[in-house]
């Protein structure tokens, strides 16, 4: 397994490569800004980019996913039912992209946004187990996206609960590898360590712990932060609606 974590200080966000050294399969998820980076890291570490993908249509910046799968041969991959202008390939709930050795199955976890997935990665050279999961603005360590960006908010926390319902099945010990930390304007008490595992946040994360549903929609619907600057037409670029601005 070879894994690479970018973060990103402005906008804040993380993104990440990794894949099968073995085999020289590699993804790359959630992308930000200049694709040379990725297409180096790709380089230095002996892998072909394989799948390009975004775990949602971010509101807070825009995507560098379709530059990237352009630069590199790679497929654009995107929940099957997003709303997009363009072709891309999509991933459906129970899929399994396939990287030498590793795998990625594909968790459908909206309330964030409508179109979000998480992504189960296995390195079947050291177990049948999975290893961690890229969750995106689903769970994030120390709280959970919010849920107003799409849809109404208690509308979007109600699809929420039970998407983190799949995540807290999860083992224990798989790695959480989400796609903000603190000072993202995607949650609100968002740690500076950009990663944890399950039990961890099943344990210490306000939002993630919560165990009733009406408690779970009044507590994501309270104190809402102020909206990402421009997030509509932000994501209306990223849904290929819109042209990014120069």
């Amino acid at each position: 397994m070879i894994l690479r974590q970018f973060l990103h200080a402005s906008p804040v966000a993380a993104s990440y490569l990794f894949g099968c050294g073995g085999r020289a399969a590699g993804a790359v998820v959630d992308p930000v800004g200049d694709i040379a980076s990725y297409l180096k890291t790709a380089e230095e570490t002996g892998m072909r980019i394989r799948y390009v993908i975004d775990t949602h249509l971010h509101a807070d910046h825009v995507s560098a996913g379709r530059a990237l799968a352009e630069a590199s041969g790679a497929p654009y991959a995107l929940f099957a039912e997003a709303k997009v202008s363009f072709p891309f390939h999509g991933v459906g709930d129970g899929d399994v992209l396939e990287l030498g050795n590793v795998t990625i199955s594909v968790l459908h976890t909206p309330g964030h946004t409508p179109e979000h997935i998480s992504l189960l990665v296995t390195d079947r050279t050291r177990a049948d187990e999975p290893w961690f999961v890229l969750t995106g603005h689903t769970l994030m360590v120390g709280d959970l996206g919010r849920t107003e960006l799409v849809a109404h908010a208690e509308e979007g926390a109600r699809v929420l609960f039970r998407s983190v319902q799949r995540l807290k099945a999860l083992p224990d010990y798989v790695e959480i590898l989400p796609g903000a930390y603190s000072g993202s304007v995607c949650g609100r008490s968002l740690s500076g360590k950009p990663s944890s595992t399950i039990g961890f946040e099943k344990r210490h994360n306000k939002a993630f712990r919560v165990e009733d549903e009406e408690a779970f929609v009044r507590a994501m619907v309270a104190d809402i932060p102020p909206p990402p600057a421009h997030a509509a037409e932000i994501r209306a670029v990223n849904s290929g609606l819109k042209e990014a601005a120069e």
